[in-house]
């Protein structure tokens, strides 16, 4: 019996197709999960170049300054960082993590400590980057008041 046969006759989801109701509620969890996330965590295309932005959590959105719809199909080089050439060795290294100075939408920088990691297709291809956030900034503050000191 076909699916929409089966609908009609008021089949619910988990009878027409457990596997594919599991896996989009297991999907809405996870996007709810990172939408809740404290850390501003963003999802790159790994396909293009550019490493344009597919996915913006709240978190980022506060961070940064950029509301998801300004965000979304941007570089994520270009958008974020204020030296998008270095940030560019990023997507070079699988599972890296760098410390770099970051742009808000303010114009104002910020030190970041970036992580990239990697999600990939079954057949092991690279399909996304997974881009987290934490700010450095207080950090380097206390680093350069040290070295002034020793200066």
């Amino acid at each position: 019996m076909a699916v929409a046969e089966r609908l009609r006759q008021g089949a619910t989801r988990p009878e027409v197709a457990p596997a594919l109701f599991r896996l989009l509620a297991e999907a809405s969890l996870s996007r709810a999960a990172l939408d809740a996330c404290g850390t501003p965590v963003a999802l790159a295309e790994a396909g293009a170049t550019s490493q344009r932005l597919y996915y913006v959590n709240q978190a980022f959105e506060a961070f940064f300054g950029h509301r998801a719809a300004e965000s979304l199909g941007r570089p994520a080089a270009g958008l974020l960082f204020a030296d998008p050439a270095q940030a560019e060795l990023l997507f070079r290294e699988p599972a890296s993590r760098r410390t770099l100075r970051a742009r808000r939408k303010d114009g104002s920088e910020v030190h970041v400590e970036v992580t990239v990691g990697v999600l990939r297709a079954s057949d092991g291809r690279v399909t996304h980057w997974v881009l987290t956030f934490a700010d450095r900034s207080e950090l380097e503050q206390l680093r350069d008041r040290l070295a002034a000191l020793h200066d």
